[in-house]
């Protein structure tokens, strides 16, 4: 495994997601080194830099998630420094972290996403309620579903809002109300749909990574024909918005069958509740396999 060389895996970091990427990054460097790779943590907090200018390391292997860590500003600091990194550059990271923008640039691209627009004060509430009920109010820049409220009705608006705002610029989206899934991308090709089901109203963080309740179904029960079509939906998606190395890409179905993309996660969980690894083992891929995959993209960077 001497082809990697030093391997530094940063995970923790400052975000709302600390927690999940703590446990992410604690896998990923089991796994590496479970082949033998020279795997060495790093919590991405105050340090990083003289850490990883002090540490010889040859590439990382980005397990943070959230804001200092999958919004491009991580990626800008490895590029400057000249390390390879895990996942995708800077400008994608900082796209599909922002989901005002890359929904715009999924339209750009005439890929089907919800309707939407972006409230930055209780001012702005008219215009989610103009979308139409449901609605899902959401931060505009977070993830693992943080500050994530559905609404069914305006008196309720005010309420969702506060929520959401207390991470910043909040999104309205028109809700799709259909089936949910997810489909990862590694490398050149997705992998197998899971199809989510929780008991909760949407797919918050508990649901993801405290309970289990939650049932995940891969195959997802599609048809031949669907599971074509929403991996083909997913690859588009993931390339207009420049998305590199892996990821996954999140779907609504509606009443009809139709799929819309919510979003791209540029560097998805990789807990024992995470779906990318699920996804990995339908598709024969041990976890250590899956991160050694990922791990291998920074070669070509080298």
């Amino acid at each position: 495994m001497s082809r990697y060389g030093k391997v530094a895996v940063l995970y923790g970091g400052s975000s709302s997601e600390r927690e999940v990427s703590l446990k992410s990054g604690a896998a990923v460097l089991t796994a590496l080194r479970s082949r033998g790779i020279d795997a060495h943590g790093i919590d991405a907090q105050s340090g990083l830099v003289a850490a990883l200018l002090g540490g010889g390391y040859d590439r990382a292997f980005i397990a943070l998630h959230g804001r200092l860590g999958e919004d491009g500003a991580v990626q800008g600091l490895l590029e400057v420094l000249g390390i390879p990194y895990t996942g995708s550059g800077v400008a994608a990271s900082a796209v599909a972290m922002d989901k005002a923008l890359s929904k715009a640039i999924l339209r750009s691209a005439q890929l089907p996403t919800p309707d939407s627009c972006v409230l930055t004060s209780e001012r702005d509430l008219p215009l989610a309620a103009a979308l139409g009920f449901p609605l899902v109010i959401k931060p505009l820049s977070e993830g693992s579903s943080i500050g994530v409220s559905k609404v069914h009705l305006a008196a309720d608006l005010a309420r969702a809002y506060q929520e959401a705002c207390r991470f910043g610029p909040v999104l309205a989206e028109r809700c799709i109300c259909g089936p949910e899934y997810t489909c990862a991308i590694l490398g050149a090709r997705a992998l197998p749909t899971i199809r989510l089901e929780t008991p909760h109203e949407i797919y918050d963080y508990e649901a993801k990574y405290v309970l289990n309740t939650t049932r995940y179904h891969c195959p997802a029960g599609l048809t031949a024909a669907a599971e074509a079509d929403i991996q083909a939906l997913a690859m588009n998606a993931f390339k207009a918005l420049g998305g590199r190395g892996w990821g996954r890409v999140d779907i609504m179905a509606d009443a009809q069958g139709r799929f819309y993309v919510l979003e791209l996660n540029t560097v998805p969980g990789m807990t024992d509740h995470s779906l990318v690894p699920m996804a990995a083992r339908a598709a024969g891929l041990g976890f250590a396999d899956l991160v050694e995959a990922i791990l291998a993209e920074t070669l070509e960077a080298s």
